[in-house]
């Protein structure tokens, strides 16, 4: 149905007023409160979702008898036809209309008359807005799964090929224990798997629908929630109308896992920032990751990880902002909640941006096996191995720690590392180490020691990557 086939008397005299709520007032909204209440500058990126909706909620009033075949198909044809608009650009969105919902219903009714404003029946934009949000998040989590896959995936590949190479590992971000540079990216791809979890988790609790549930009360019509959740492939109807309009728990879960994500992240670009650096030269990232000086020629400064780093702080911000808001609302819904969707949208966007990023850039990584070696050589990285060899000797753990202090001591003040004493110097400190202790002390041999599930041990590395990759595979 066109808009020249609606008859005169069916035509809404003013499509560009909101006329949702309008007769109980007997004055007009002030210009500036219009402005400031209205929510449709940001939440028209649900429109979409809100079609969608739309549709699944007058298939439903068909069924119940509220509307008509074709009532159902002209308020269908609208829809479609809007979407197709707001998907092309050239909607024309009103803050006058107030918010993403009022427009399209407008838009629609201008275009099918007054069959339009049946649409509404036996729902209140409180359940439409928590429906649509919850399609939209849902949508969003869906699009975030394989991009943390991919970075999985590029994680441990890159874990695999560096399975044997040696590099310090750091307790106090002091020379503790050699490791592989293998086995410390996998220690990133654990906290990864962690946060896939979180993510599919709240995708499952966010999964239940509140269409139906009305203002707050739920309706009088024979409505039927069961068929539009199976519509809109939602697991289930939500059980109570008063929590369906007023919970926002599913968009703070949210943000609690993009804010584990993001911290882990951020340890992940700490770690790139120094690594990077002249003072460690573990590794390089590719030119297009970064960014020069204005005014210092020499530097390649590592933006990527830097940004990563301080986007943290914004996305956990958003955390703060939902729990705030949330904490003091009496139930039902509550005009605070408008300020649930910009938080929201903000951690969602960032999130999928500094995945692509590092998905994209940590493939690229190439390592300096001769800087971590040599760094690895630097702090007495293997003296635990040495405790461990006296004890393997029969020397209680506590008395092995001593000895081996006091051998550390010696190689500070002779410049020398465990490995670049002889056995003379060594067998000062007890006459228990014999020849065969070479073999502990080496860096080679200490990785190679650690030859467990969890070790650092390069078949133990190479083991792990296998295990993760074939994780990966299942989510397909």
């Amino acid at each position: 149905m066109s808009k020249s086939d609606i008859p005169e008397s069916e035509k809404d005299d003013n499509p560009t007023t909101n006329q949702s709520w309008g007769g109980r007032f007997n004055e007009p909204v002030d210009a500036f409160v219009a402005r400031f209440t209205a929510s449709v500058l940001f939440d028209q990126r649900l429109a979409q979702q809100d079609i969608q909706g739309s549709i699944a909620h007058a298939k439903m009033l068909e069924q119940a008898g509220v509307l008509s075949s074709s009532e159902l198909a002209a308020i269908c044809d609208g829809l479609q036809q809007i979407a197709a608009e707001i998907a092309g650009g050239s909607f024309d969105w009103s803050v006058a209309l107030e918010d993403v919902h009022m427009n399209i219903e407008a838009a629609l009714t201008d275009r099918i008359g007054v069959v339009g404003k049946k649409l509404h029946t036996g729902r209140s934009r409180n359940d439409q807005v928590a429906t649509d949000i919850r399609l939209w998040l849902r949508d969003q989590t869906d699009s975030i799964q394989p991009l943390l896959t991919k970075l999985q995936q590029g994680i441990i590949e890159l874990a695999a090929s560096e399975a044997e190479t040696i590099m310090p590992g750091f307790t106090h971000l002091q020379t503790a224990q050699p490791v592989t540079f293998g086995h410390h990216l996998l220690a990133w791809n654990e906290m990864l798997e962690r946060d896939f979890g979180r993510l599919l988790d709240c995708r499952k609790r966010l999964n239940q629908s509140p269409l139906g549930a009305a203002a707050l009360a739920g309706t009088t019509y024979p409505i039927n929630r069961e068929f539009t959740a199976a519509q809109l492939n939602f697991d289930k109807p939500t059980e109570n109308s008063l929590d369906s309009v007023s919970d926002r728990d599913f968009a703070i879960e949210f943000c609690a896992f993009a804010s584990m994500l993001m911290t882990h992240m951020s340890r992940m670009s700490e770690e790139l920032v120094l690594w990077t650096s002249a003072q460690f030269q573990f590794i390089d990232l590719p030119d297009r990751f970064c960014t020069g000086s204005s005014i210092m020629p020499q530097k390649k400064n590592p933006d990527v990880p830097e940004l990563v780093r301080g986007k943290t702080g914004r996305v956990n911000g958003h955390l703060i902002a939902l729990l705030t808001l949330m904490k003091s609302q009496p139930l039902a819904y509550n005009k605070d909640n408008q300020e649930d969707k910009e938080p929201l949208f903000d951690a969602v966007d960032t999130v999928a941006d500094c995945l692509r990023a590092f998905g994209d850039m940590i493939p690229a990584i190439r390592a300096n096996s001769e800087s971590m070696f040599e760094a690895a050589r630097r702090g007495f990285s293997t003296a635990t191995d040495l405790a461990d060899y006296l004890v393997g000797k029969g020397i209680p753990f506590r008395d092995s720690h001593e000895i081996v202090g006091k051998s550390v001591a010696y190689g500070v003040d002779q410049g020398k590392d465990l490995s670049e004493m002889s056995l003379a110097e060594l067998q000062q400190f007890s006459d228990q180490i014999e020849e065969d202790v070479f073999e502990i002390l080496s860096l080679e041999g200490s990785v190679a020691a650690r030859n467990h599930i969890g070790g650092t041990a390069p078949q133990q590395v190479r083991a792990a990557a296998q295990r993760a990759l074939a994780l990966l595979k299942t989510r397909n």
